[in-house]
C-alpha cells in the first residue's frame, strides 16, 4: 500500500524515529458554496465558480482565522477554481497575500464521472437507483465513467471516475511528498479543498479507517492538533457567522 512505502507510517509520517520538534498547526477548509451546491448537483471535478455567498463565506473564514490568532507559512488547495478562489480570499482577508499557494489535482474533490452535474434525480433517471446509490455510500464504488471526449484532462494518470478508495490512494502520495513535509518542520499549513478529500485526509491521520463522517462545512475552518507522529490529537471547528 502507498501509506507504506518509503518508510512511511500509515498516517503519511517517516516510520523511523526522528527528533522531538514542534508540529505546525494544520487547518483543513472545504471551499466557499459553489454554484453547484447551490443547485444541490454532483460536482466532483466540474470546474464551477463560487457563488456570492461562496465568496462571503471565504473572506469570513480568513477573518475568524485571523481574529483566533492564527497565521499560514504555507497553502495548498485542489486544482479546481473553487478551491483555489476560497484560498486567495482566506489568505487576503488575513492579510497574508505573500504566501504562495499551491494547487494540485491531487487535492481535488472525488471525481464523479458521468454523474458530474446532475441532480440526484436526474442521476436516478439517467442511470438507475442502484449506481446512484452505490456511487453515494459504498466506498470501492465507482460510478459510471465520464467518456475520454468529455475528459478533461486527459492525461493517463488523470481518472474519468473515482471510487473513494481511488480518491485516498491519489491523495497519500501529495500529503506524503508536500504536506506532511511542511508540518514536521514546524510550519502552519491551510489546506483548502473538498467534502470528500478533506475526510479522506482526517480519516488517515485519525485512523478513522477508510473515511471519516467528520462534517466539512463549506467555509468553516477546522483547526487540526497533530502529534509528532502527524496523527490527530485534537480538532475542533471555528464557528464563522454563517454555515452550509
Amino acid at each position: 500500500m502507498l501509506e507504506h512505502a518509503a518508510g512511511i507510517d500509515e498516517r503519511g509520517a517517516p516510520a523511523a524515529r526522528r527528533p522531538a520538534t514542534t508540529i505546525g498547526t494544520l487547518t483543513l477548509l472545504r471551499h466557499g458554496e459553489s454554484e453547484f451546491n447551490r443547485t444541490h448537483r454532483f460536482t466532483g471535478w466540474a470546474d464551477v465558480a463560487l457563488t456570492a455567498a461562496g465568496e462571503a463565506e471565504a473572506q469570513r473564514a480568513g477573518e475568524t482565522l485571523a481574529a483566533s490568532g492564527f497565521t499560514f507559512d504555507r497553502c495548498f488547495t485542489s486544482a479546481l477554481r473553487r478551491a483555489a478562489r476560497s484560498g486567495e480570499l482566506v489568505l487576503g482577508a488575513m492579510g497574508l497575500t505573500d504566501v504562495t499557494i499551491e494547487r494540485s489535482w491531487r487535492l481535488n474533490e472525488r471525481h464523479y464521472g458521468a454523474l458530474q452535474g446532475l441532480g440526484p434525480l436526474g442521476a436516478v433517471r439517467r442511470y438507475g437507483v442502484l449506481p446512484v446509490l452505490r456511487a453515494r455510500r459504498d466506498y470501492d464504488y465507482r460510478p459510471p465513467a465520464l467518456s475520454p471526449a468529455g475528459a478533461s484532462p486527459t492525461a493517463d494518470e488523470l481518472p474519468t471516475a473515482e471510487s473513494l478508495a481511488d480518491l485516498r490512494a491519489r491523495l497519500v502520495p501529495f500529503w506524503q511528498e508536500r504536506i506532511a513535509p511542511e508540518l514536521l518542520a514546524g510550519r502552519s499549513v491551510l489546506v483548502v479543498s473538498h467534502k470528500h478529500a478533506l475526510r479522506a485526509l482526517f480519516a488517515l491521520l485519525s485512523g478513522d479507517g477508510r473515511r471519516s463522517a467528520l462534517r466539512f462545512a463549506t467555509g468553516v475552518p477546522i483547526v487540526v492538533t497533530l502529534s509528532s507522529g502527524l496523527a490527530v490529537t485534537a480538532h475542533r471547528a471555528l464557528p464563522t457567522t454563517a454555515r452550509r
